[in-house]
Formats: C-alpha cells, structure tokens, sequence
C-alpha cells in the first residue's frame, strides 16, 4: 500500500524497486479496467525519478477519482514487467466481490 502525495507522486521501496527500475527508468501509465498499469518503456514521456517514486498524470488520477492521500494498493510484477496499482474503488470492489464469493453469493 502506498499514499498519493497531491502531485501524484507514489513511492514505494519495495514494490517498485522489485521491477528493477532506476532513477530514469521511463514508463508508460495507462489506466485499464479501473486500474492504472504502469510498464517500463524506452519511448514514453513519464520516468522514475528516485528509486521507488513513480508519478501519475492528472489525468489518470482524475479517471481514477485519486485525490492528495489516496491509498493504492501497488502489486509488482516482475514476470511482465508492470506495476499495477489498484485505486481504492478497484480495491473496494475486489472486496466486495471475494465476500459475496465466501458466503456464496449472499450479500454481506
């Protein structure tokens, strides 16, 4: 889990640094599905600048309804090279879904 800072900033040293990025590092960040998917892309405009900090456009915050102190859910991964961070609606959603799962379809 991370925190939104109010210029869209997300840091993380783990979960960011566990895709091998460096200060420098480009990367694309697309919003798919409710979610933001950020890859590492030599011709994209947004870059990690310290270890751990990536930034998301207005934009994508706006779509997502992120504001200064949103907390996302950051999932790393390697394999594919993306971070994919789940905004808090995507999070509620996967909640509610996993519950309604676990008492067979019967809301909570």
């Amino acid at each position: 889990m991370a925190a939104i800072d109010r210029d869209g900033w997300l840091a993380d040293a783990v979960v960011v640094p566990a895709l091998g990025w460096l200060s420098g590092t480009r990367v694309d960040v697309r919003v798919r599905g409710g979610l933001v998917v950020v890859t590492a892309d030599s011709q994209a405009v947004f870059r990690v600048t310290r270890p751990g900090q990536v930034r998301l456009p207005a934009t994508v915050r706006h779509w997502c309804g992120l504001t200064a102190g949103s907390r996302l859910l950051l999932v790393a991964d390697p394999a594919m090279g993306r971070l994919v961070v789940h905004p808090p609606a995507a999070v509620h959603a996967m909640i509610i879904s996993f519950q309604a799962a676990a008492w067979d379809g019967e809301a909570a």
